[in-house]
Parts: C-alpha cells; sequence; structure tokens
C-alpha cells in the first residue's frame, strides 16, 4: 500500500468538497438520504461539515484526546432554507481543515480513534469520508459520481485498514470476519493493479492487493466496486458481477461496519 501523499490528500479534500457542493446545487435538501435513510440530504451535509471542523480542531489544537463536539466553532450550519449559503458553509469548514493540515504537516501527533496519532490520519480519512458521502449526495441528488483511480483505490485500502482495526478492537461484527478457507476477491476491471484479496482465518481476516482466485469475486468498475463494497451500491447492482459464493459477500457486507 502506498499512500497518496499529504499534499495531495489536502487537494482532494477541496476537490471531493467542492464536487459534493456541486451535487447540491438544484437538489431538495428534505429529501432523504437512501443509502443514511435517518439524515436528509441537509443533514449529510451538515454532519460533513461538522467532521470537517472536528478534524480540524483536534489538528489545530494538538489535542491530545477528543474534542468534545460542543466545543468546535461554527459547528451548527445554515438551515435548509439557504442551499447557498449551506454550500458555502461546507466549503469554508473544507478550506479551513486543509490550510491546517498543511501547516501541521504529516506527522504532527495529535489524538485520533485509531492507532496512527498523527495529523495525517485525519488528512486521509476526512478526504475518504467525503468521497463516501459525495456517493450518498449524488444518489440522492440523482447526479453521476465517479472517483479517480487513485483515490478509489485509496478509499478500499483505508476501509479495509479500519475493518482490521475494528476487529482487533473488539467490534462484535467485525469480529465475525472470521473463518479459514474463505476469501474474497475485489476486481476492477477499468484501472490496472486495483485488485485485492480478502482472506479469512481462525482469528480474523487479512487482506492484500493481489490478482488470486478466491471463494468469491465482486467485479466492476473501480468506482462501483468501492460503493458495493461501502454498502453505498447493492451488491445485485447490474454494474458489477459476483462470481462464486454470494453468500459469502453478503457476510462480509452485513457485518462490515464500524
Amino acid at each position: 500500500m502506498t499512500l497518496l501523499g499529504h499534499d495531495h490528500y489536502c487537494d482532494e479534500l477541496l476537490r471531493q468538497t467542492e464536487l459534493f457542493g456541486a451535487a447540491l446545487a438544484g437538489a431538495d435538501l428534505a429529501a432523504t438520504v437512501p443509502t443514511c435513510p435517518e439524515w436528509s440530504l441537509g443533514e449529510l451535509t451538515r454532519h460533513l461539515g461538522r467532521a470537517h471542523r472536528w478534524a480540524e480542531a483536534i489538528v489545530r489544537t494538538k489535542a491530545t484526546e477528543a474534542v468534545p463536539p460542543g466545543q468546535v466553532p461554527d459547528s451548527a450550519g445554515p438551515a435548509d432554507e439557504d442551499p447557498e449559503a449551506l454550500g458555502d458553509w461546507l466549503a469554508s469548514g473544507a478550506a479551513r481543515l486543509a490550510a491546517t493540515l498543511r501547516a501541521a504537516g504529516p506527522d504532527t501527533v495529535v489524538w485520533t480513534w485509531a492507532a496512527d496519532q498523527r495529523a495525517g490520519f485525519w488528512a486521509r480519512r476526512m478526504v475518504h469520508e467525503t468521497v463516501v458521502h459525495r456517493a450518498d449526495a449524488a444518489l440522492t441528488a440523482g447526479v453521476p459520481f465517479d472517483v479517480d483511480a487513485d483515490v478509489a483505490a485509496d478509499t478500499i485500502d483505508e476501509w479495509l485498514e479500519i475493518l482490521a482495526f475494528a476487529q482487533a478492537s473488539g467490534d462484535k461484527d467485525a469480529a465475525d470476519l472470521r473463518g479459514a478457507g474463505r476469501s474474497i476477491h475485489l476486481h476492477a476491471t477499468d484501472a490496472a493493479g486495483a485488485e485485492w484479496l480478502v482472506e479469512f482465518g481462525d482469528d480474523g481476516f487479512s487482506w492484500r492487493r493481489a490478482h488470486e482466485k478466491a471463494t468469491v469475486a465482486l467485479r466492476g468498475p473501480l468506482t462501483d466496486v468501492l460503493q458495493v463494497f461501502y454498502r453505498r451500491l447493492p451488491a445485485g447492482s447490474d454494474r458489477v458481477e459476483v462470481l462464486g459464493d454470494r453468500e459469502l459477500l453478503d457476510f462480509w457486507l452485513e457485518r462490515a461496519s464500524f
């Protein structure tokens, strides 16, 4: 696995946020987000804007523990009645976060919920948080969604890392992702080298970039494989192909949450 680089993440954070904002143009902010039905599109936008501001506060203050959300400035966001103001609020939070991350550099020690206790963790995490929620916004607004291959592949890498961390931390659903002799192959048909092998063992699962035969394979364009793996697109979609033991893929998707 090769990370994209700190400046690349900062640039991509701004780009993904801009694309998210474009999806809001002309959309019904009261519409329910199909992939996050507890939220409207406006609430999804405010969730993302709050996440950006929370990460910015952690990095800016070099926090050694989680910053209480109530202590994060400007975290409420404007109401849905002013879509332009909501989009501007989202963009300003991302811009502030990118500037703070650039000033800190990737190796500044800060609190995170993961093993990597550096500012670089938040740069990468907030890019992929924005990518996945942009998929939610695009689906709700009925606009196209696509991600550059390097970013999409890194989003899958990071998700596998998060799930492995969740399993090691005792997460109940992730703990079930075990059972020797089974495996999942992810195969992007439009991006060279974008393939993964997830292997189950008695004590958990492991993964690596590889092209190998598996118990079940998920094939399709990289953006669509990403969306299925993040449960933003059904595995039964005609945009992807499932070969082999479909029940194993469903088993994974039911438990792959954090």
